[in-house]
């Protein structure tokens, strides 16, 4: 089989998954974190080399308090989680705005080892597609290399994109790194994470034609 690279996760349905439980929309952040350690462990165990993980956007921050404050948590502690792995962590988002958890600056200042390194992790944290590529639009840039002016520059370009909770669309994820990936829809929230899900998108995955316009 071949296995791709690069992952990137879009772990959608949170909300959907709290209130289809009986619970409050904030309270299915927190059902995430587990999900994403698995799915980890899977990446680790099949050679995959960098996974990038979708946390929360400048756009989410403007949803109501209360669950605004779950999803930040929740991105902490996942990375808290995942620094006790073999893992190379890094988070990009606007850490210039209030809405960027302090906790997590010093995983976005510089890539932080964990373990013997092992699978490079992404965290997109507080990110706006417009905010990466802010300078990239600049006319007095426009002779550079392209991915140089991104502040997601240290993120190789994605060969899978897997997203949960059914909706069709990369939501401003990475628009440079994913111009040629593969983009596989679980109809399953997130929440309701199986490792079959993983071993599906594999498989589909494997059955592609990857030419990258060549």
């Amino acid at each position: 089989m071949r296995i791709p690279k690069h992952i990137g996760i879009i772990p959608d349905g949170n909300r959907r998954w709290a209130v289809e439980n009986g619970l409050t929309k904030e309270k299915g952040y927190e059902r995430g974190l587990n999900p994403g350690l698995e799915l980890f462990k899977l990446c680790e165990k099949e050679g995959i080399e960098e996974i990038t993980y979708y946390g929360f956007t400048v756009d989410n921050t403007k949803r109501p308090k209360f669950q605004r404050l779950a999803f930040s948590q929740a991105c902490v502690d996942a990375v808290k989680m995942l620094s006790k792995e073999n893992a190379s962590l890094l988070v990009v988002g606007n850490t210039k705005s209030p809405m960027f958890p302090k906790e997590l600056l010093p995983y976005a200042i510089r890539r932080q080892t964990f373990g013997n390194g092992g699978i490079k992790v992404n965290f997109l944290v507080n990110y706006g597609w417009q905010w990466d590529l802010k300078n990239h639009f600049s006319d007095e840039n426009k002779k550079q290399d392209p991915l140089n002016l991104v502040y997601s520059r240290d993120i190789s370009r994605i060969d899978l994109i897997i997203r949960w909770g059914g909706r069709r669309r990369l939501s401003g994820f990475l628009p440079l790194q994913s111009v040629y990936s593969d983009f596989y829809v679980i109809n399953d929230y997130w929440p309701d994470f199986r490792e079959e899900h993983f071993y599906d998108a594999l498989s589909w995955y494997n059955k592609q034609d990857i030419t990258l316009g060549g």
